[in-house]
């Protein structure tokens, strides 16, 4: 929620934020100026923040940006990952004087001021950063200029009034209204496409369809209502399910819709989302974390070879699957299943491989905008049993 009173601010604006359990941290207004509300997260990423804003998986969402130096290189029209900026507010430490850059178009603040986007800067996100870890992510309030004057039992009531993020549905709200394509001949590749999906947009990166496309796959982006007619009338080799925002819990539509897609033995592929969606789909329950991964540094063991992924991430919840080698999936028509990728650091779900139908996802982002490609080879895994499922269904068909 954001209630944009005066447009962009000056410098010198009063701007507080406010987290749910009473600590309160005081700055100077950023981008807009009038009250945003949402969850406090942080993310951990050096660099990218125009992606980190633009990514629709941080709806309602008040972003706390661990790297003290933002803004330093501006915005342009290149680099955002969606149509808008998704964040309900943005906190930072030093905001940058004025952006240096050759790609800059124009100042992150303006931008900021332009889209209603409600910041503060000037604060201790080294210190929110590390309350955040002790106690967990928690509903906050950016307040600025007038608003910021009023009592703080004012502010800390309005925070406390507002949505949580459990039970939040919101893939819808960020989703698009009409499907698109996005065409390989478009991103480099040569000659005819050599596969097609469907791909239903949670809250998709512009960067995950280019990936396939470069690689030769025709991708039609689906909106989040989409219903298994509608991925069938595209005539896909495989379906994909992207990256959201909100609570998986509640996402009862997409989940039926996956296992609708898995009766019918397309390959899939998800990611972030997409990976919550195929382990309930699975029977497997969700959970939401402490804290969340979010950030371009997240270290996650591929099982399966031994190495050593880092990843971008951005989520608060995760697969509660067991870790120990392959189980029978709680819905047994799907098989076998097992936990092909751990987090590192706290040895959350990463991933999940099934070993009886045409089945994997992580909870990562393999287009890494911004980030490190090291896990960009899942783009080609999936290609790879897409061909796979096609060659079996010609022999079985001869």
């Amino acid at each position: 929620m954001t209630d944009v009173t005066n447009g962009a601010a000056n410098h010198n604006t009063p701007a507080v934020l406010v987290l749910e359990d009473g600590r309160m941290f005081r700055g100077r207004s950023y981008g807009a100026v009038g009250t945003t509300l949402g969850e406090a997260v942080f993310a951990t990423g050096m660099t990218g923040y125009q992606e980190t804003l633009t990514d629709p998986s941080y709806d309602r969402q008040i972003v706390v940006q661990t790297a003290p130096h933002i803004g330093n290189t501006g915005v342009n029209t290149e680099d955002p990952e969606s149509r808008r900026i998704w964040v309900a507010g943005y906190v930072v430490r030093d905001a940058a004087r004025r952006p240096s850059n050759w790609r800059s178009e124009g100042s992150l603040d303006e931008e900021l001021a332009r889209q209603g986007v409600v910041g503060i800067q000037g604060v201790d996100t080294r210190a929110i950063t590390r309350h955040l870890r002790e106690h967990r992510t928690m509903r906050a309030g950016i307040f600025s200029g007038s608003d910021a004057e009023r009592s703080d039992k004012e502010l800390l009531d309005e925070v406390l009034g507002s949505a949580p993020m459990e039970g939040s549905r919101l893939a819808e709200e960020v989703s698009v209204d009409e499907s698109y394509t996005v065409e390989p001949g478009d991103h480099g590749w040569e000659g005819e496409p050599r596969f097609t999906i469907a791909a239903v947009d949670l809250g998709i990166k512009s960067m995950t369809p280019h990936r396939f496309a470069e690689r030769g796959v025709r991708v039609h982006v689906l909106p989040a209502s989409s219903t298994l007619d509608d991925v069938k009338a595209v005539g896909p080799d495989g379906f994909f399910m992207s990256n959201g925002p909100g609570d998986p819990a509640t996402a009862d539509g997409q989940v039926a819709l996956l296992r609708s897609v898995l009766d019918e033995k397309i390959p899939y592929f998800g990611i972030c989302f997409g990976n919550q969606i195929l382990g309930r789909a699975l029977g497997f329950g969700t959970y939401k974390l402490r804290y969340g991964h979010r950030g371009i540094n997240q270290p996650v063991l591929d099982r399966r070879t031994g190495k050593v992924e880092i990843t971008s991430q951005n989520h608060g919840f995760a697969v509660d699957a067991p870790l120990d080698g392959p189980t029978p999936a709680p819905e047994e028509r799907y098989g076998r299943v097992e936990v092909s990728h751990v987090s590192l650091n706290d040895q959350v779900v990463e991933g999940l491989a099934c070993l009886d139908i045409p089945a994997f996802s992580v909870q990562y982002h393999p287009e890494a905008a911004a980030g490190p490609h090291d896990a960009a080879y899942l783009f080609d895994r999936f290609i790879d049993l897409m061909d796979s499922q096609k060659t079996s269904q010609s022999e079985e068909a001869k």
